[in-house]
């Protein structure tokens, strides 16, 4: 079977490679949480993607706020080791022993 470059079934078999590509992308696209595009060219947003990432980044932030909090903690607790450590004078030590 000799198929010719110029003949009808070349040119749709053209056509249902790019529609199936582009059907193929759009899936994907949506798939993925991608904005798709519609048909003049704009793009529209998958809401429940949006709600969710809404809700994950409120989430995110709460938690970057109790980090926050444990971190400054650490590094309250690392100076007065710091400072127990590196008490050339022997002052510390004495206090300790005082209270002791």
């Amino acid at each position: 079977m000799d198929m010719s470059w110029g003949g009808p079934a070349f040119v749709i078999a053209i056509f249902a490679i790019a529609y199936g590509g582009w059907i193929l992308n759009t899936w994907i696209r949506a798939r993925h949480g991608y904005p798709v595009e519609n048909e003049w060219g704009g793009t529209t947003e998958n809401r429940q993607i949006s709600v969710d990432s809404e809700r994950q980044l409120a989430l995110l932030t709460t938690e970057n706020a109790d980090l926050k909090g444990k971190l400054l903690r650490i590094e309250e607790r690392v100076a007065v080791l710091e400072r127990i450590a590196t008490d050339k004078a022997g002052r510390l030590s004495d206090e300790i022993e005082k209270l002791r």
